[in-house]
């Protein structure tokens, strides 16, 4: 029986939605009741109709009601990947945008951000979006403001980049009902070694070495940052070394070293990463896709997205079909 007193959180999975955001979510604050001895917090799983559900990892699970049925929710979190959307998009979106209208605290993990940004629910609040799907989600909401934090908080708005995030929401959620002592001994119940609150920024891996982003030696990260700032628009090599004060040769030692790689090949593997968010999680031609990453035909582009991933663009495409969804269902690969 569900505590009147507790906070009532919905979980709204999507076909083809990942698992483990959900588990992240739910075992810290199941923990978080056994610890403080009372009911804190209480979950339903909702999807759109009420009917049950597949995730991505072939699993079904069976939600307790419809989007129809939320108003007792104090909080609703969107589960999905990033090319979910609802089967009736028109009413379910205006069903999200009512319950938010009276009070309903909305918030979504890794790809649910994408259906809750279709609804509108985004706009005017800052969104923590997950590293991979940073270019699709910049192409499909330009307007919409985002950070790499892994998490964000803006007013009604909670957003986790993915599962480990969701993880450090959920102990947030229970420092603030609980306290830091309950959310603190639930850290070290799952051995989850650092909480992470608002202001810390998502670990991104660097091509061919097994490091990450911020592990880099400031003058590579500085020479990395300027590369991401030339996507569409690309740059010389000597110029990045012109604008980090140091040689080329210079510069390509210290790839080397840090990456395994030398600039330039970086510098191809960053744009190529780049056009495989946009070809995997958004509707764009190889010539829009071309265009965006800076080259100047399809083919060109497609040519290099072959020599770094070993599958030609149009192959890589037909396997994230199989994640895609269409009338609520999952969609088999082509």
């Amino acid at each position: 029986m569900t505590n009147n007193n507790s906070a009532q959180i919905g979980f709204l999975i999507f076909p083809g939605f990942p698992m483990a955001c959900l588990t992240s979510m739910i075992e810290p604050l199941r923990a978080a009741n056994e610890i403080s001895g009372k009911e804190a917090f209480s979950w339903k799983l909702v999807s759109e109709f009420g009917d049950r559900v597949e995730a991505s990892a072939k699993v079904w699970f069976e939600p307790e009601f419809g989007l129809a049925d939320c108003d007792g929710l104090d909080q609703l979190y969107l589960l999905s990947g990033p090319s979910s959307r609802f089967e009736n998009a028109t009413s379910s979106e205006a069903r999200l945008r009512k319950l938010a209208r009276h009070g309903l605290t909305m918030g979504a993990v890794s790809g649910g951000v994408f259906p809750l940004a279709r609804s509108g629910l985004l706009t005017g609040h800052v969104t923590s979006v997950h590293w991979c799907y940073e270019a699709a989600f910049a192409a499909e909401f330009p307007r919409l403001e985002a950070t790499e934090d892994v998490i964000m908080i803006d007013r009604d708005r909670l957003t986790a980049s993915g599962a480990a995030a969701a993880f450090d929401l959920s102990l947030l959620l229970i420092e603030e009902t609980l306290g830091a002592g309950v959310a603190t001994e639930v850290a070290c119940w799952f051995q989850h070694p650092l909480v992470r609150g608002q202001g810390v920024t998502q670990r991104k891996p660097t091509f061919a070495a097994e490091s990450t982003h911020d592990m880099l030696p400031p003058l590579v990260r500085h020479a990395v940052e300027i590369f991401a700032d030339h996507i569409e628009d690309p740059i010389n090599i000597a110029d990045v070394a012109d604008q980090v004060g140091t040689s080329v040769r210079q510069l390509e030692r210290l790839f080397e070293r840090a990456t395994g790689n030398t600039p330039g090949g970086y510098y191809k593997a960053l744009r190529m990463n780049k056009a495989r968010q946009l070809l995997l999680y958004g509707k764009y031609s190889l010539t829009e896709i071309a265009q965006a990453v800076g080259y100047a035909t399809g083919p060109t582009m497609a040519k290099r997205y072959q020599e770094v991933f070993g599958v030609h663009p149009k192959e890589d495409r037909k396997k994230v079909n199989m994640f895609r969804v269409r009338d609520n269902k999952i969609v088999p690969p082509a």
